[in-house]
């Protein structure tokens, strides 16, 4: 008869992604769990990995026994662990997904206090910009950013963030601030990467969707180097404003072309469809919503329409001076009204 033990073993090398690694996990000799999963082999009468010095990879077979056995052998883990979270104290290890500079949008002192809240539950942070396979490597929450595309996944949206037009004062007032999208030809913009001759970005405006393109003269691949970039003064950037919104609140940044914004970059929640989610993990998806929802990550958009509010009213010449302020109270007021 087949070890459940064995099995057990089997998923977490695969999860873990060779002897060793596992071996590290579950205080275990590596050769031990090696040991053991020949005898599983055996005892099925079929491989279920290929090994190699370097690297450990699943078989046909290996892989359709491991799908089928995963997801029972995680209901018993989770069902042992709600046992002990009977008293309703999250508690545990969670092991958390996210991109790599997950850290610089959000702060690490967040999970000082989140920590603090919850001291019986340990987490365990991995960083990459490629997709986890939650099943696969472990993974009980992953933080993933953009458009997801479908998914057997759970995906719970936790914030929506516009992307916008962005400059340093000091940028502007060397070279002037562009009035129209047309203008920014003639601009010093920030891109990822570099197309043969110029970036065309497509922004939704008054009219519509509209194109421009634009010539970047400095290229960075990552959010944060743009943005770093564009604080330095070296030209226009299209950033979301979950990123740019502390620089917008002191001044930094400045938003331009505010009738103009790219579609939303939606952050979300994904986990494994469960029965019932463990409440370590419901906690800390309550807690990463909670702290978006008071807008500490997200205020980028709030200082935008401010803005955009302030510029009309210039405008119009409808108020000046002191009463210009006055005015903007009024509005934001019948607009929380509305709300």
């Amino acid at each position: 008869m087949v070890d459940l033990n064995d099995i057990w073993l089997f998923v977490h090398v695969v999860r873990a992604g060779s002897f060793a690694a596992a071996g590290r996990r579950l205080a275990m000799p590596s050769n031990t769990i090696s040991r053991r999963l020949q005898a599983l082999e055996a005892e099925l009468g079929v491989r279920l990995l290929q090994r190699s010095t370097r690297q450990l990879n699943m078989t046909a077979a290996g892989r359709e026994f491991f799908e089928r056995c995963a997801p029972g052998l995680e209901d018993i883990e989770y069902a042992s662990a709600s046992l002990s979270e009977s008293s309703g104290e999250p508690s545990g290890s969670l092991r958390v997904a996210a991109p790599v500079d997950f850290f610089d949008n959000f702060s690490i002192e967040w999970m000082h206090e989140f920590m603090r809240l919850y001291p019986k539950v340990q987490l365990e942070f991995v960083l990459s910009d490629s997709r986890a396979d939650l099943i696969a490597e472990g993974i009980d929450l992953a933080f993933r950013g953009g458009i997801l595309p479908d998914s057997s996944l759970v995906a719970r949206k936790l914030v929506d963030s516009h992307r916008g037009l962005v400059a340093s004062p000091r940028y502007l007032e060397h070279f002037g601030t562009p009035h129209t999208l047309a203008d920014l030809i003639g601009h010093a913009c920030l891109a990822a990467s570099p197309a043969p001759h110029h970036t065309t970005w497509k922004l939704e405006g008054p009219q519509g969707m509209e194109s421009v393109r634009v010539n970047p003269r400095l290229c960075i691949n990552t959010a944060q180097g743009q943005l770093r970039a564009a604080r330095a003064g070296h030209g226009i950037a299209l950033l979301p404003t979950m990123l740019t919104s502390e620089d917008l609140r002191n001044g930094t940044l400045v938003h331009i072309l505010p009738d103009y914004q790219r579609d939303a970059m939606g952050l979300y929640a994904v986990y494994v469809h469960r029965r019932q989610l463990p409440t370590a993990v419901s906690a800390l998806i309550e807690f990463f919503a909670d702290k978006l929802a008071r807008g500490i990550a997200d205020k980028g958009e709030q200082v935008c329409q401010e803005h955009f509010a302030r510029e009309d009213a210039a405008k119009k010449g409808q108020v000046g001076g002191a009463e210009a302020g006055s005015e903007l109270q009024r509005r934001e007021g019948v607009e929380k009204a509305v709300i």
